[in-house]
Protein backbone atom coordinates (compact mmCIF):
# COMPACT_ATOMS: atom_id res chain seq x y z
CA UNK A 1 0.00 0.00 0.00
CA UNK A 2 1.53 3.29 -1.10
CA UNK A 3 1.52 6.70 1.48
CA UNK A 4 -1.25 8.14 -0.95
CA UNK A 5 -3.56 4.82 -0.06
CA UNK A 6 -2.35 4.92 3.38
CA UNK A 7 -3.80 8.47 4.16
CA UNK A 8 -6.72 7.52 2.11
CA UNK A 9 -8.16 4.67 4.19
CA UNK A 10 -6.82 6.18 7.30
CA UNK A 11 -10.00 8.93 6.20
CA UNK A 12 -12.12 6.26 5.44
CA UNK A 13 -11.62 4.96 8.77
CA UNK A 14 -12.01 8.32 10.58
CA UNK A 15 -15.47 8.37 8.56
CA UNK A 16 -16.43 5.05 9.90
CA UNK A 17 -15.95 5.94 13.33
CA UNK A 18 -17.57 9.28 13.51
CA UNK A 19 -20.88 7.18 11.75
CA UNK A 20 -20.15 5.16 14.81
CA UNK A 21 -20.11 7.47 17.30
CA UNK A 22 -23.03 9.06 16.13
CA UNK A 23 -25.09 6.09 16.06
CA UNK A 24 -24.09 5.79 20.04
CA UNK A 25 -24.11 9.25 21.17
CA UNK A 26 -28.28 9.97 19.68
CA UNK A 27 -28.98 6.54 20.64
CA UNK A 28 -28.20 6.64 24.43
CA UNK A 29 -28.84 10.76 24.25
CA UNK A 30 -32.32 9.70 22.53
CA UNK A 31 -31.05 13.08 20.25
CA UNK A 32 -31.81 13.42 16.94
CA UNK A 33 -30.38 14.48 13.31
CA UNK A 34 -28.42 11.12 13.01
CA UNK A 35 -29.27 11.35 9.31
CA UNK A 36 -27.09 14.94 9.25
CA UNK A 37 -24.34 13.52 11.03
CA UNK A 38 -23.86 10.73 8.92
CA UNK A 39 -23.55 12.34 5.50
CA UNK A 40 -20.73 14.57 6.56
CA UNK A 41 -18.71 12.01 8.02
CA UNK A 42 -15.73 11.88 5.24
CA UNK A 43 -15.81 15.76 4.77
CA UNK A 44 -15.11 16.16 8.31
CA UNK A 45 -12.44 12.73 8.12
CA UNK A 46 -10.64 15.13 5.44
CA UNK A 47 -11.01 18.38 6.56
CA UNK A 48 -9.18 17.75 10.27
CA UNK A 49 -6.57 14.84 8.85
CA UNK A 50 -5.78 16.67 5.86
CA UNK A 51 -6.62 20.50 5.75
CA UNK A 52 -7.17 22.49 9.20
CA UNK A 53 -3.92 23.60 10.95
CA UNK A 54 -5.52 22.83 14.34
CA UNK A 55 -3.59 21.33 17.18
CA UNK A 56 -5.63 19.29 20.36
CA UNK A 57 -3.08 20.36 22.49
CA UNK A 58 -3.19 24.14 22.05
CA UNK A 59 -6.89 24.56 20.56
CA UNK A 60 -6.85 28.16 20.72
CA UNK A 61 -3.55 28.81 19.39
CA UNK A 62 -3.84 32.55 17.55
CA UNK A 63 -2.77 31.09 13.64
CA UNK A 64 -5.03 27.92 13.82
CA UNK A 65 -7.63 28.17 11.07
CA UNK A 66 -11.02 28.36 12.28
CA UNK A 67 -14.02 25.83 11.24
CA UNK A 68 -17.49 26.69 12.00
CA UNK A 69 -20.56 24.21 11.47
CA UNK A 70 -23.27 26.22 10.82
CA UNK A 71 -25.67 22.99 10.78
CA UNK A 72 -25.03 22.89 14.88
CA UNK A 73 -27.80 19.91 14.83
CA UNK A 74 -24.93 17.51 13.19
CA UNK A 75 -22.82 19.08 15.82
CA UNK A 76 -22.22 14.85 17.38
CA UNK A 77 -20.17 14.32 14.06
CA UNK A 78 -17.81 16.93 14.71
CA UNK A 79 -17.90 16.16 18.65
CA UNK A 80 -16.72 12.71 17.39
CA UNK A 81 -14.00 14.22 14.93
CA UNK A 82 -12.62 16.18 17.63
CA UNK A 83 -12.53 13.27 20.26
CA UNK A 84 -10.42 11.06 18.11
CA UNK A 85 -7.81 13.45 17.38
CA UNK A 86 -8.22 14.21 21.10
CA UNK A 87 -9.25 17.21 22.10
CA UNK A 88 -11.57 15.99 24.94
CA UNK A 89 -11.58 12.52 26.30
CA UNK A 90 -13.62 9.83 24.68
CA UNK A 91 -15.67 9.35 28.15
CA UNK A 92 -17.64 12.96 27.44
CA UNK A 93 -19.76 11.36 24.73
CA UNK A 94 -21.36 9.28 27.09
CA UNK A 95 -22.44 12.50 28.08
CA UNK A 96 -23.88 13.79 24.84
CA UNK A 97 -27.50 15.21 25.08
CA UNK A 98 -28.06 14.64 28.84
CA UNK A 99 -28.57 16.73 31.97
CA UNK A 100 -25.37 18.11 33.09
CA UNK A 101 -23.67 16.32 30.44
CA UNK A 102 -20.34 18.26 28.42
CA UNK A 103 -21.73 17.59 25.17
CA UNK A 104 -24.47 19.63 24.40
CA UNK A 105 -27.17 18.46 21.92
CA UNK A 106 -26.53 21.37 19.45
CA UNK A 107 -22.89 22.46 18.66
CA UNK A 108 -21.07 24.33 21.59
CA UNK A 109 -17.87 26.43 22.07
CA UNK A 110 -17.68 25.24 25.18
CA UNK A 111 -16.58 22.03 24.26
CA UNK A 112 -12.74 22.63 23.08
CA UNK A 113 -12.03 22.79 19.81
CA UNK A 114 -15.44 23.92 18.75
CA UNK A 115 -15.43 27.89 17.40
CA UNK A 116 -19.08 28.78 17.44
CA UNK A 117 -22.82 27.76 19.18
CA UNK A 118 -24.64 27.17 15.98
CA UNK A 119 -28.54 26.11 15.98
CA UNK A 120 -30.40 28.32 14.27
CA UNK A 121 -29.50 28.01 10.68
CA UNK A 122 -28.19 30.96 8.99
CA UNK A 123 -25.87 31.81 11.47
CA UNK A 124 -22.56 30.12 10.47
CA UNK A 125 -21.56 31.87 7.11
CA UNK A 126 -21.52 35.14 8.48
CA UNK A 127 -19.99 34.96 11.31
CA UNK A 128 -17.42 33.27 9.04
CA UNK A 129 -17.32 36.02 6.84
CA UNK A 130 -16.29 38.33 10.05
CA UNK A 131 -13.76 36.47 10.83
CA UNK A 132 -12.31 35.91 7.34
CA UNK A 133 -12.31 39.74 7.17
CA UNK A 134 -10.71 40.49 10.42
CA UNK A 135 -8.32 38.09 9.54
CA UNK A 136 -7.88 39.84 6.39
CA UNK A 137 -7.80 43.70 8.06
CA UNK A 138 -4.95 42.18 10.99
CA UNK A 139 -2.73 41.14 8.36
CA UNK A 140 -3.57 37.19 9.73
CA UNK A 141 -2.66 33.88 7.60
CA UNK A 142 -5.19 31.68 8.96
CA UNK A 143 -8.40 30.61 7.31
CA UNK A 144 -12.11 30.27 7.78
CA UNK A 145 -14.20 27.38 6.98
CA UNK A 146 -17.80 26.56 7.55
CA UNK A 147 -20.02 23.84 6.75
CA UNK A 148 -23.72 24.71 5.55
CA UNK A 149 -26.83 22.68 4.89
CA UNK A 150 -29.11 22.47 2.59
CA UNK A 151 -31.73 24.22 5.53
CA UNK A 152 -28.47 26.84 5.90
CA UNK A 153 -28.54 28.05 2.21
CA UNK A 154 -32.10 28.91 2.39
CA UNK A 155 -31.43 31.54 4.69
CA UNK A 156 -31.66 35.29 3.76
CA UNK A 157 -28.46 35.62 6.37
CA UNK A 158 -26.65 33.06 3.77
CA UNK A 159 -26.98 35.01 0.95
CA UNK A 160 -26.44 38.60 2.56
CA UNK A 161 -22.76 37.20 3.45
CA UNK A 162 -22.50 35.25 0.43
CA UNK A 163 -22.73 38.66 -1.14
CA UNK A 164 -20.41 40.23 1.06
CA UNK A 165 -18.02 37.70 1.29
CA UNK A 166 -17.30 38.24 -2.74
CA UNK A 167 -17.73 42.08 -2.44
CA UNK A 168 -14.54 41.73 -0.03
CA UNK A 169 -12.55 39.66 -1.97
CA UNK A 170 -12.14 36.56 1.08
CA UNK A 171 -10.10 34.10 -0.43
CA UNK A 172 -9.28 33.42 2.89
CA UNK A 173 -12.87 31.85 3.54
CA UNK A 174 -14.06 28.52 2.02
CA UNK A 175 -17.96 27.05 2.49
CA UNK A 176 -18.23 23.23 2.55
CA UNK A 177 -21.79 22.70 1.51
CA UNK A 178 -22.96 19.31 2.87
CA UNK A 179 -25.93 19.33 0.17
CA UNK A 180 -27.55 15.78 1.04
CA UNK A 181 -30.89 17.42 -1.03
CA UNK A 182 -32.94 16.61 2.19
CA UNK A 183 -34.04 19.12 4.99
CA UNK A 184 -36.01 19.23 7.93
CA UNK A 185 -39.41 18.29 6.21
CA UNK A 186 -38.77 17.58 2.75
CA UNK A 187 -36.51 17.26 -0.17
CA UNK A 188 -35.18 20.32 -1.13
CA UNK A 189 -36.01 20.19 -4.38
CA UNK A 190 -39.57 20.88 -3.21
CA UNK A 191 -38.91 23.16 -0.20
CA UNK A 192 -36.94 25.67 -1.78
CA UNK A 193 -34.78 24.54 -5.13
CA UNK A 194 -31.57 25.85 -4.76
CA UNK A 195 -30.30 24.78 -8.25
CA UNK A 196 -28.85 26.19 -10.68
CA UNK A 197 -26.91 26.98 -7.31
CA UNK A 198 -23.02 26.99 -9.07
CA UNK A 199 -24.58 29.30 -11.50
CA UNK A 200 -25.90 31.75 -9.08
CA UNK A 201 -22.72 31.39 -6.57
CA UNK A 202 -20.40 32.26 -9.74
CA UNK A 203 -22.59 34.86 -11.05
CA UNK A 204 -22.54 36.39 -6.62
CA UNK A 205 -18.15 36.22 -7.27
CA UNK A 206 -17.16 32.74 -5.60
CA UNK A 207 -15.36 30.39 -7.46
CA UNK A 208 -17.14 27.12 -6.88
CA UNK A 209 -15.84 23.35 -6.88
CA UNK A 210 -18.05 20.41 -6.62
CA UNK A 211 -16.91 16.92 -5.54
CA UNK A 212 -18.64 13.39 -4.18
CA UNK A 213 -18.81 14.28 -0.65
CA UNK A 214 -17.88 10.50 0.52
CA UNK A 215 -14.84 10.20 -1.99
CA UNK A 216 -11.86 11.01 0.14
CA UNK A 217 -9.82 11.61 -2.35
CA UNK A 218 -12.12 13.59 -4.25
CA UNK A 219 -12.53 15.60 -1.22
CA UNK A 220 -8.98 16.16 -0.89
CA UNK A 221 -8.20 17.48 -4.38
CA UNK A 222 -11.31 19.88 -4.08
CA UNK A 223 -9.63 21.08 -0.67
CA UNK A 224 -5.97 20.40 -1.38
CA UNK A 225 -5.50 23.97 -3.29
CA UNK A 226 -7.18 26.61 -1.75
CA UNK A 227 -8.40 29.31 -2.49
CA UNK A 228 -10.39 27.79 -5.86
CA UNK A 229 -9.17 31.79 -7.65
CA UNK A 230 -7.31 34.12 -5.95
CA UNK A 231 -9.40 36.94 -4.53
CA UNK A 232 -12.60 34.93 -4.40
CA UNK A 233 -14.13 33.66 -2.04
CA UNK A 234 -14.26 29.46 -2.24
CA UNK A 235 -17.31 27.51 -2.10
CA UNK A 236 -17.17 23.45 -2.21
CA UNK A 237 -20.36 20.92 -2.91
CA UNK A 238 -20.19 18.15 -1.60
CA UNK A 239 -22.63 15.93 -3.10
CA UNK A 240 -23.65 13.71 -0.39
CA UNK A 241 -26.44 11.06 0.99
CA UNK A 242 -28.11 11.72 4.32
CA UNK A 243 -27.95 8.84 6.22
CA UNK A 244 -25.12 7.50 4.47
CA UNK A 245 -23.53 4.09 5.42
CA UNK A 246 -27.11 2.92 6.92
CA UNK A 247 -29.21 1.39 4.90
CA UNK A 248 -32.43 1.92 6.55
CA UNK A 249 -31.37 5.23 6.73
CA UNK A 250 -29.95 6.67 3.77
CA UNK A 251 -32.29 8.90 1.74
CA UNK A 252 -34.43 9.14 4.24
CA UNK A 253 -36.84 12.37 5.27
CA UNK A 254 -37.19 10.29 8.48
CA UNK A 255 -33.37 10.27 9.80
CA UNK A 256 -33.54 13.93 10.16
CA UNK A 257 -35.09 14.20 13.60
CA UNK A 258 -34.46 10.52 13.80
CA UNK A 259 -31.91 8.54 16.02
CA UNK A 260 -31.70 4.36 16.03
CA UNK A 261 -33.38 1.90 18.85
CA UNK A 262 -31.28 -0.64 20.11
CA UNK A 263 -32.70 -3.07 17.78
CA UNK A 264 -31.26 -0.54 14.63
CA UNK A 265 -28.58 0.33 16.48
CA UNK A 266 -27.16 -3.15 16.18
CA UNK A 267 -27.88 -3.36 12.73
CA UNK A 268 -26.38 -0.52 11.91
CA UNK A 269 -22.91 -0.91 13.24
CA UNK A 270 -23.05 -4.25 11.85
CA UNK A 271 -23.13 -2.58 8.20
CA UNK A 272 -20.41 -0.20 9.10
CA UNK A 273 -18.49 -3.20 10.16
CA UNK A 274 -17.92 -2.56 13.76
CA UNK A 275 -18.40 -4.02 17.25
CA UNK A 276 -21.12 -2.56 19.91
Amino acid sequence: MTSNENWAEECRRLATTIRAHCLRMTHHGKGGHVGSMLSMAEILAVLYKRVLNVDPKDPDKADRDRFLCSKGHGGAAVYAALTELGFFPREWMDTYYRDGGKLMGHISHKVPGVEFSTGSLGHGLPVATGMALAAKVDGKKHRVFCMLSDGDVDEGSTYEATMFAAQQKLDNLTVLFDYNKIQALGFTKDVINLEPLTDRLTACGWAVREADGHDVEALDAALGSLPVEPGKPSWITCHTVKGKGISFLENTIACHYGYVSAEELAQALEELGVTS
